[in-house]
């Protein structure tokens, strides 16, 4: 699977800079401090990566071995924390509103992003002929950072109740596994990042959820 390494590192660093904003501003509602907004923030952003790399057995991980994307996710969590710290009115009103759309386009970017990553990752690594492996590996890359923020910040994981978060992760990452035999790489890493946020953000306007045992729907924060 040959991939331009200017699409890979673009989906990254996309994927990087959403998902540590999500991250931080769940710690800034949370009423967390600095270093509490950076942890989450940063963990978010790439924390899945290392979960991937431990189970394919990257040691140590690639986030301290190159750092970059560590970096990347500090310098946003700090200027999201300055930009809210001076500005609190974009936290009220319409202004939440406004937040609330935002921070889950940044959610739904990221979580395609990182789901395509991660299974190139594998590929790369040398399991794409292993299907299953290479798909978990872009879900939980997609999906881990934000089940440690979530278990951090002392909240249900939002893979685990909110609008088909998960699913839409598994979708891409199936469709990613089929589309290079068919398009080239680069194509399919584009299309099915896409297919994750278009399915994430139809699922959040229109309340898409799995169904519950007991019937009623999960009444837990529905920031994301």
């Amino acid at each position: 699977m040959e991939i331009n390494w200017s699409i890979l590192f673009a989906l990254e660093t996309v994927g990087t800079i959403a998902f540590a904003s999500s991250g931080a501003m769940v710690a800034i509602n949370k009423n967390l401090d600095l270093l509490g907004v950076i942890v989450l923030g940063v963990t978010t952003a790439v924390g899945g990566g290392m979960i991937r790399d431990i189970i394919i057995g990257r040691i140590p991980p690639s986030l301290f071995v190159n750092p970059v994307y560590v970096v990347m996710a500090l310098v946003t969590v700090i200027l999201l924390f300055l930009v809210i710290r001076f500005h609190n009115y974009l936290m009220t009103g319409k202004n939440r509103e406004t937040y609330d759309r935002i921070m889950n386009l940044f959610d739904a970017v990221g979580l395609g992003a990182f789901t395509v990553v991660g299974i190139d990752t594998a590929v790369n690594a040398g399991f794409g002929d292993y299907h299953f492996l290479a798909a978990f590996l872009g879900v939980i890359t997609g999906v881990g950072g934000g089940i440690l923020r979530d278990i951090m910040a002392d909240q249900t994981p939002y893979v685990l109740c909110k609008h088909v978060y998960a699913c839409a992760s598994i979708a891409g990452a199936l469709l990613y596994i089929a589309l290079p035999d068919v398009i080239p790489a680069d194509a399919a890493m584009v299309i099915c990042s896409a297919v994750v946020v278009a399915i994430r953000l139809l699922a959040a306007k229109y309340r898409w959820n799995l169904p519950t045992a007991t019937g009623k729907p999960y009444k837990g924060d529905d920031s994301l």
